[in-house]
């Protein structure tokens, strides 16, 4: 599974280029961290390959998965799996319907909630099953989202600087378990942060400014 950018531009409607000719291909199990400060456009780059673009940018390019185009079909077609910094559990799901809720529409009735607590018991957290997120840790929470994440069984993913509002040290633990999940599932990995300390070891990395970026 490759996750490739062909020749992508992007621009505010104002006229300001975010991105110009941005050229690139992420293999399965690889990471591609761009690092740049805020509002230099890592989000919106995110939000061309999501689908979920806002009205006031436009962009011109491509967008291929596995050597198909899929910046021209619906969002929730493309099969991309997004880490955010906030968590976005739903707060009046416990732990196991959150996760429940990402799995497939063809799995049915209790297997829904078999393979939510056989996720939760890979990831070492059987007991906060019937928890709520508000009676969870940081750390809980974020390991939560991203199991939920990879229920849904992306094919390709995108983090928008989820490490940034844990603690330094469960920033490095919680960014190295991620790295270990994503690439043990053969998943293509875009990842934009403004910190280096969220960037992982063995991942490529190019920096603003975006100007003819090729990886």
């Amino acid at each position: 599974m490759t996750l490739s950018l062909e020749n992508l531009t992007i621009r505010k409607c104002g006229g300001e280029v975010l991105f110009s000719d941005c050229h690139f291909t992420i293999n399965a199990g690889e990471i591609l961290t761009l690092m740049g400060p805020s509002g230099c456009g890592k989000s919106t780059l995110l939000d061309v390959v999501a689908g979920h673009l806002a009205p006031d940018f436009t962009y011109a390019g491509n967008v291929y998965l596995d050597g198909k185009r899929i910046d021209t079909i619906a969002p929730h077609k493309r099969q991309v799996g997004i880490l955010f910094q906030d968590d976005l559990l739903f707060p009046h799901l416990n732990v196991w319907e959150n996760l429940a809720f990402a799995l497939p529409n063809e799995v049915k009735g209790e297997a829904r909630k078999q393979q939510a607590l056989e996720a939760l018991d890979k990831v070492r957290l059987s007991t906060v099953a019937n928890h709520y997120p508000e009676q969870l840790s940081g750390g809980q929470r974020a390991r939560i989202s991203l199991t939920r994440m990879l229920l849904a069984k992306p094919k390709v993913a995108l983090l928008d600087e989820p490490f940034s509002k844990l603690d330094k040290e469960l920033r490095m633990q919680f960014r190295d378990w991620v790295m270990e999940q994503l690439a043990s599932a053969n998943i293509p990995t875009l990842m934009v942060t403004h910190d280096e300390d969220d960037i992982p070891p063995g991942s490529q990395v190019l920096t603003w400014p975006w100007e003819n970026t090729h990886a």
